[in-house]
């Protein structure tokens, strides 16, 4: 059984990322209230009192709005993070947009955050995709895109805790279009090898359909790269590093919005993406090393093409999530398609082959409040959030909930947007 309560109301014009992060006894969200703007809500566990702050922004000449306020753009979550001695980070709102980035003064205090102007002050006025990960240290690392769809590169900033500082964790970009194109990578993942893997790839302008060529790289450190076979890669890594996996073309049925990656029961990356086959129809593949080795298999032998193009936020056909090892060995890989429905393929750990299936479920969350609450004459989607911090009475979890419209090319509704949504937290049992 699970148990819920209401934190607040949301805006539910269009779907953006929120964040939600448990710290021992303590428990965050970030998200865009019901009037578009910027918000952190901290509880103690136990508690249903929250305690709502918005972080005050400046004023963005070029967009005409608040840095703590939310345009009609998808692309804008927002994502937290907390440092060795307890102080917030928080960032997001941002679309190739001057950085936003707020700090607290006092520890896990979601009252005392403030802007700061910038990191190292370089490479920060076109900034998107706001990543903060653990570096193996146990260091907070800071990853954004500098630059735009098609001409962009991957910066990586570290955290100096005792003297409030960051820096570059190396002096050049991780990955760089050169001008010409820009890498969509996935945050590095860590193994329980101590391996760092990332795959990514590679876009030539804003229209989706020029995707192309999939790619992988992996560190220990997060400073060194190499690729599969242990080749080691220059800094930083461009289209004619070596990198490339499988090297489909632009145009070619890739997109990276549908590439994600999991590890097998034996610690190999397994890379679930889609591209056309022969005939020209969308089929799911995985990429799997194995050996030094890059081993593709196909999944699918579905009758539909997705035809995607253009930019803004797309609005998918087609949904892959990351594969995961299940308790009766089997390997499980989360699917959706706009025509043959969703599900969760149950693949044979050797060959990929899809031998079965499992039971449908976001993150094991209740199918009972899959179905929209909101009245609204048109589509509303539900949106889950799992909790992805340490809690301390580690017997249960927590996830967010809330409804919105669907995606809309990052353009304003011409009717508009449905009442605000609740924002609900739900307390589920483990397992």
């Amino acid at each position: 059984m699970y148990t819920s309560h209401l934190l607040t109301t949301t805006w539910s014009g269009h779907p953006v990322g929120f964040d939600l992060l448990t710290h021992g006894d303590y428990q965050f969200a970030a998200f865009y209230d019901a009037d578009r703007n910027m918000t952190v809500a901290s509880r103690h566990l136990g508690s249903t009192d929250w305690t709502l702050a918005h972080p005050q922004g400046v004023w963005l000449e070029q967009r005409g709005r608040l840095s703590s306020q939310l345009a009609w753009d998808s692309h804008n979550y927002v994502t937290l993070a907390i440092d060795s001695l307890g102080y917030l980070h928080l960032s997001g709102n941002m679309h190739v947009d001057p950085l936003i980035y707020f700090r607290t003064n006092v520890p896990l205090d979601v009252t005392t955050f403030e802007q700061v102007d910038f990191m190292t002050g370089e490479l920060e006025t076109r900034c998107t995709y706001p990543v903060f990960i653990t570096g193996p240290a146990s260091e907070l690392v800071f990853r954004y895109r500098d630059g735009s769809s098609g001409n962009g590169n991957d910066i990586y900033n570290v955290y100096e805790a005792e003297t409030r500082t960051w820096r570059r964790l190396v002096d050049v970009p991780l990955t760089d279009g050169q001008g010409l194109m820009n890498a969509y990578a996935h945050p590095p993942l860590l193994g329980p090898d101590g391996w760092y893997h990332m795959n990514w790839v590679w876009r030539d302008t804003p229209d989706c359909a020029t995707n192309h060529d999939l790619s992988y790289a992996r560190s220990r450190d997060l400073l060194h790269w190499e690729t599969g076979d242990g080749r080691p890669l220059t800094l930083p890594i461009t289209l004619q590093s070596g990198a490339i996996i499988d090297p489909v073309p632009a145009g070619a049925g890739i997109i990276n919005m549908v590439q994600d990656m999991g590890l097998d029961a034996l610690g190999r990356p397994v890379i679930a993406y889609t591209k056309y086959d022969e005939d020209g129809n969308s089929q799911v593949y995985c990429a799997r090393l194995e050996d030094g080795h890059w081993a593709f298999y196909q999944l699918t032998h579905w009758d539909y093409r997705w035809a995607f193009q253009g930019g803004g936020c797309v609005i998918g056909e087609i949904a892959l999530r990351g594969l995961t090892v299940q308790p009766d060995g089997g390997l499980a890989l989360p699917w959706e398609h706009v025509v043959y429905g969703r599900g969760v393929w149950k693949l044979a750990p050797d060959t990929l082959e899809i031998i079965g299936s499992y039971p449908f479920s976001l993150d094991d969350l209740p199918e009972d409040l899959a179905t929209p609450t909101l009245a609204w004459d048109g589509p509303i989607e539900v949106h889950w959030l799992t909790d992805r911090g340490t809690i301390a009475n580690a017997d249960k979890r927590y996830a967010l909930r809330w409804e919105t419209r669907p995606e809309h090319r990052d353009r304003p509704y011409e009717d508009g947007a449905p009442a605000p949504s609740e924002l609900r937290v739900y307390e589920l049992p483990l397992g």
